[in-house]
């Protein structure tokens, strides 16, 4: 499946850590402009593997936040690391 590439390492962050689901506005955020079939097959994705998880959402149209970012391979850890790297650097 092609995952497209994160808008910011600062939106990925706000959004793993604020939200324990996320759905169509928070996944848009996360990657930019996408198309709704996009959305809808990010979506899918996750609820394959929420089903195969045992991982029962909330809302109807959310998907889990830390299922969501292991299948489309955001790794929390690195993106915190690039990001004290950057103040670091003060970039």
């Amino acid at each position: 499946m092609n995952i497209p590439p994160i808008s910011s390492i600062d939106t990925a962050l706000k959004t793993f850590y604020s939200h324990s689901e996320i759905g169509n506005k928070e996944i848009l955020a996360l990657f930019g402009r996408l198309s709704s079939a996009t959305v809808a097959r990010l979506k899918t994705a996750v609820k394959d593997e929420m089903n195969k998880q045992g991982v029962y959402s909330y809302g109807l149209y959310k998907v889990n936040t830390a299922v969501a970012f292991y299948v489309w391979g955001i790794d929390i850890a690195d993106l915190e690391k690039r990001r004290k790297k950057l103040k670091e650097l003060a970039l």
